[in-house]
């Protein structure tokens, strides 16, 4: 029942995912790669890379791409429902809620303190991804397309789409005949 597990598996990733696609990130990639196996570390890798590179939200763009590379049409418009349609009907019903109890010192205690949680998954999904690419390109391959990657968004303020494309290019001509 592949297409039971794509709605499970992005429904879960998506309605614990709380500040954002970013912040779901790592939960799809839980999973993506681990509880299903619909793709693997460097897939994965893959997928976010490229779905950084085009507009708009991240998390409908991976939900659009397993979705589809597990159950074909029906899978994508399945693994978007679960993605979209929970979070639509949450913050409609929460956005009433917080409006009402806004000053609550309970309601500012719990956006406060998931903060170090989302950061966490953030840090150990970066971890991963890490190691993954430094088995697959070599630790100062690695350090090195960081370095100019960090350097380039941070201190050029280059965009992360241009960025990454380069880093395609990159990978594209350097990498692939260093790795044949």
């Amino acid at each position: 029942m592949d297409w039971i597990e794509l709605i499970i598996g992005f429904f879960i990733a998506n309605v614990l995912g709380y500040g954002g696609g970013p912040a779901s990130i790592p939960l799809m990639y839980n999973e993506v790669v681990k509880n299903y196996g619909w793709a693997t570390d460097s897939q994965f890798s893959q997928i976010l890379a490229l779905g950084n590179a085009l507009p708009g939200p991240i998390a409908t763009k991976i939900a659009a791409f397993v979705g589809f590379d597990v159950y074909g049409v029906t899978g994508m418009l399945l693994a978007l429902a679960a993605t979209v349609i929970p979070s639509a009907v949450a913050l409609i019903f929460l956005l009433k809620l917080l409006s009402k109890h806004r000053q609550s010192p309970v309601v500012k205690g719990l956006t406060l303190l998931v903060q170090p949680v989302v950061a966490i998954m953030m840090v150990l999904l970066t971890w991963q991804m890490a190691g993954t690419s430094v088995h697959s390109s070599g630790l100062w391959q690695t350090i090195g397309i960081a370095a100019v990657a960090y350097w380039a968004m941070e201190r050029r303020k280059i965009h992360p789409a241009i960025v990454i494309c380069a880093a395609f290019v990159y990978g594209g001509l350097v990498l692939s005949h260093t790795m044949v």
